[in-house]
């Protein structure tokens, strides 16, 4: 999946969208005290005093990586076609969506035939994004950054700014 073409109705990856779904499934319907042990089951990494809010939705769960002392508020959804690397210190809003899956665009056979392709994001440390923000395919966020509410990352941002809208532009540096 990391960067190829493959077939989103691949009977392996069909199955192991499955076992993340039924894991998120346990995640978001456990009592707060229960849901450490899930993420880890799920996750590729949860780092140390990290956590995250139900609901939770994600592909694979294991190409989602994240860093200690992070938070992800309500509803979050890591579309982990490709990895998914949050940094430490990192507070995300709700509604939040991480999406690496790419779909071909010219050529509407390839998508007849439910052939993707996906792309990383990465989250640099002390990021903070608020609610509803949308970030897409291979995007990286430097650290120290700002993301305003409901804004569409489309880009790369750099270390220490503030940036919002749709499309995310720097407003200014911090």
């Amino acid at each position: 999946m990391r960067g190829e073409l493959y077939r989103d109705n691949d009977p392996e990856l069909v199955e192991e969208r499955r076992r993340a779904q039924q894991l998120c499934d346990e995640f978001n319907a456990c009592p707060a005290e229960q849901r450490e042990p899930v993420l880890r089951k799920l996750l590729g990494r949860l780092g140390e005093g990290s956590w995250i809010m139900p609901r939770l939705q994600c592909d694979y769960g294991y190409l989602v990586e994240i860093g200690d002392n992070s938070f992800l508020n309500y509803d979050a959804i890591l579309m982990d076609c490709a990895p998914i690397r949050i940094g430490d210190d990192v507070s995300i809003g709700p509604r939040a969506q991480l999406l690496t899956a790419l779909h071909p665009m010219e050529d509407h056979e390839l998508r007849r035939q439910r052939w993707e392709s996906a792309a990383p994001i990465t989250i640099g440390n002390n990021v903070w994004f608020g609610g509803g923000v949308i970030v897409c395919p291979g995007v990286t966020v430097g650290d120290d950054t700002v993301v305003g509410a409901g804004s569409v990352v489309t880009r790369d941002l750099p270390p220490r700014v503030f940036a919002a809208g749709n499309p995310c532009r720097v407003v200014r540096e911090l």
